[in-house]
């Protein structure tokens, strides 16, 4: 990882009808250290958000001119200095028609990696922190955050420029009850969502499970587990699943088996390419469940191992205890049997 360019800026609204405060940070090249430090931790938490957007940029770059400022700058009409001016100048003017309160730092990241260029913007939030000031009496400061993340977005620079690049360039972390701001740092990004999440990870839970089914009976958990692995490694990198990649993950002899037993039972993307959700992906391979006062959740790889099912009378029987349920409960009716 390289930053090519950096800056940030502070903004607040504290009192909604009055404008905005904004203090412009240096523009900084190539600033390397604790910059470096910072963005990785930020990717980091990034990359592990769940619930994640994906899209292009609005066509309409009146209300959102953001994508245009970038390309000024990336076809060198315009200084990194002067794209970032313009959008804090504007998400001053958002956050001044807000009404609601709120401040904290806005930057901005330009980073070359080893195959292609990426351009972060990250609402850093911040904690309070006790230190002793120069009279050894305790005072109060705020330092950045580096726990959470609830606004940000990635664009990945070569997937938009190019010309036969993917449509969803964009990955947005718009995490709730991030209210008006929220909005208000869309229409800074200009993100328009076209990726229905929910209905491309019901696409790969499906088209896994029945290529699993499909499989030899001894190899169907092998598949389930290695399917999740590809996922939850892809989320972790915050990257999508590329099918055609899972499909020599999964039988490196045949590496196109899974891609055409996909193309033919499922409705796979023309790029090849889906987003699912990595929590709702564990579901091959944990069976859980809650409700009346009882919480249960297991490795699908028990069934009919150490876990019984009897579909008649409704009921579950578990045998091979984890050890400390198996001490909870007979400490339980130990006491119950004392009193």
């Amino acid at each position: 990882m390289a930053i090519k360019h950096l800056r940030a800026a502070y903004a607040a609204q504290l009192q909604p009808g009055n404008p905005a405060r904004l203090r412009l940070g240096e523009p900084l090249g190539e600033p390397g250290g604790d910059y470096e430090g910072l963005q990785k931790q930020m990717k980091r938490l990034f990359n592990s958000k769940p619930g994640k957007k994906y899209g292009r940029f609005s066509e309409d770059t009146g209300e959102s001119p953001f994508s245009a400022w970038l390309k000024d700058y990336l076809e060198d009409r315009q200084s990194f200095a002067s794209l970032t001016d313009r959008l804090f100048k504007q998400w001053q003017d958002l956050l001044t028609g807000s009404q609601e309160e709120h401040q904290g730092h806005l930057m901005v990241v330009h980073e070359a990696l080893a195959d292609s260029d990426v351009v972060y913007l990250l609402v850093l939030e911040t904690d309070s922190a006790l230190r002793f000031d120069g009279q050894q009496a305790l005072d109060t400061t705020d330092v950045l955050s580096l726990s959470r993340l609830n606004l940000a977005v990635r664009i990945e620079l070569d997937d938009w420029l190019s010309e036969q690049g993917s449509e969803n360039y964009l990955t947005l972390v718009h995490a709730r009850g991030t209210g008006e701001i929220g909005d208000h740092f869309i229409r800074l990004c200009g993100f328009t969502n076209l990726v229905d999440v929910e209905k491309e990870t019901l696409t790969f839970l499906d088209a896994v499970e029945a290529f699993a089914k499909s499989s030899e009976p001894e190899k169907a958990g092998e598949v389930r587990n290695r399917a999740y692995e590809f996922c939850k490694e892809q989320h972790a990198l915050g990257e999508p699943v590329e099918i055609e990649a899972l499909s020599g993950y999964l039988d490196e002899d045949q590496p196109q088996r899974f891609k055409q037993f996909a193309s033919e039972t499922a409705e796979i993307p023309e790029s090849g390419v889906l987003h699912p959700d990595h929590r709702k992906v564990k579901k091959l391979v944990r069976i859980a469940g809650s409700g009346g006062g009882m919480s249960v959740s297991f490795s699908s790889d028990l069934v009919n191992q150490a876990i019984y099912y009897d579909r008649d009378n409704d009921a579950l029987t578990i045998t091979k205890l984890p050890k400390a349920l198996r001490e909870q409960l007979q400490r339980y009716l130990e006491g119950r049997e004392e009193s």
